[in-house]
Parts: C-alpha cells; structure tokens; sequence
C-alpha cells in the first residue's frame, strides 16, 4: 500500500510565479495551474505530474504505472550508478510488477481481454530531481464502453494506493492523519468525440493565502526500509517544494 506525508510551506509568491518556476525546474508530461473559490475562499494548485492515469485515443485505453524511485545524481557516473542500483532492487521491481498487474485487471474491466498488452515494461524514465520506473498498459475499449467507465474501472490508481484497493484505502483512511485532497486525483478532460486524458495529481502543491502543502507517497511493502520509505516521499515533494522557495526569494529580491 502506498502511505503518503504532507509538507507544509509558507508562500509569498503568486501561483502564476511558482508555476512558472516550477515549468522550469521540473518540466513534466502534466504542467497544470489551477485557480478556485470554495466556500472558505480562493486557493490555486500547482503541478507537474509524470503519471498519467489513464488516457483514451480513438478507443484505445493506456495507463503509465510508475513505481521504484531514486534521486538523480549530480553527476552523470553518480546518475548511471543510482540508475543501475534502481534496476536491480528487488523490492522496488516486486512492487512494481504487482502495480502492473493491478493495472492489467483494471483495463481488463473495460477492454477486449485478449486486446490488454504490455508494451513497455521496467523503463527508466528521468525527470530533473528524480528518475522512475515505469511500464505501459493498454488495451481497447470495449465496445459500449465510455472514456467516464474507463476512468471509474481505473481510480484511484494503484500505484497511489495499493493492493488489493479496497483494503488499502481502508488502511490509508485509518493511518494518514489528514485528508489527501486532491493529491491522487486527477487533473485532465473528457472530450465531445470520446477522447480523454487524466494525469494523476502528484508533484502537486495545494496553495491557500499565504501557505501551501505538497504531499507525497511511498509504496510499503513486507520487506521496506522505513528511513528509505520516508526518504522517498521527501524526494518525491522536492519538486514543488523547490519551486515554491525559489519563487518565494524571487519576490524578497523584487521588495
């Protein structure tokens, strides 16, 4: 199952300057800035998502499940080395392929059985702070089949949850000391021609007034090393968070 951390930080820059810092320092398949008023007031949220949840293209249906971490180094020799490392832990390859099985029977719900096939399997994919592996799903949709059942057969993403997911958000409400919000939801469209594409909120900071938190998760599995788990959500935040500082000494510099 995958228990998440939240981190809270104080903000003095607008949500247009963090993302725009933000595009700059970890440029993402999903950059999205998004500004609301609730019954409490205004709030905006700012992310770069790598993970799509599902999307859906001429009828067929594809989901990304990312699971296994590492930083990048600061070095290339020092990034090759973390990579390999990542390539050969056996925890993080065992979470992972039970993540893409979930995803499998996910897309077997609304697709043609014998059409869901893995097409990328265990790829190493960087992004600025952190590097992933990652695997394809796909499949097409069965007949009758909207983009809205698709979504519904998918969320919450196991690679956000775990499994089995009904017992594992269970657990998460029990353990996780607040609310997720929208950290695991999705950030996307459903179009008028039978298309949609969802990313999953993560790499997400929630800004309200004058503070802002990003929360972040880590897969727990029997044999997980608790300082590595929680080393994990901390590089997994240090996107947003990073962003929010620097756009927050940009308007200390300005004043």
């Amino acid at each position: 199952m995958v228990i998440s951390k939240r981190f809270d930080i104080e903000v003095k820059a607008s949500a247009l300057d963090i993302y725009r810092v933000l595009r700059a320092l970890n440029p993402s398949p999903y950059m999205y800035l998004l500004n609301f008023i609730d019954s409490v007031g205004a709030y905006s949220v700012v992310g770069s998502s790598p993970e799509a949840l599902v999307s859906v293209v001429d009828g067929r249906a594809v989901t990304h499940p990312i699971a296994g971490s590492r930083p990048r180094g600061a070095e290339a020799e020092k990034d090759a080395e973390l990579e390999k490392s990542l390539q050969l832990d056996a925890k993080e390859k065992s979470e992972h392929l039970m993540l893409v099985d979930l995803a499998r029977n996910d897309l077997l719900k609304v697709c043609e059985p014998e059409s869901v096939t893995v097409t990328e399997f265990m790829a190493v994919h960087k992004f600025s702070h952190i590097m992933h592996l990652v695997s394809t799903v796909e499949g097409l949709v069965s007949q009758g089949v909207s983009p809205v059942d698709v979504f519904k057969a998918t969320f919450p993403a196991g690679t956000l949850s775990g499994a089995p997911k009904p017992r594992a958000l269970e657990i998460i409400d029990e353990l996780e000391q607040s609310n997720r919000g929208i950290f695991g939801g999705v950030v996307g469209y459903f179009d008028f021609a039978g298309n949609a594409d969802l990313a999953i909120a993560i790499r997400t900071a929630f800004i309200r007034g004058n503070q802002a938190h990003v929360q972040a998760g880590a897969g727990i599995v029997l044999d997980s090393i608790p300082a590595s788990e929680h080393q994990e959500t901390i590089d997994k935040a240090s996107a947003p968070l990073r962003a929010i500082a620097a756009a927050n000494a940009m308007v200390r510099r300005v004043d």
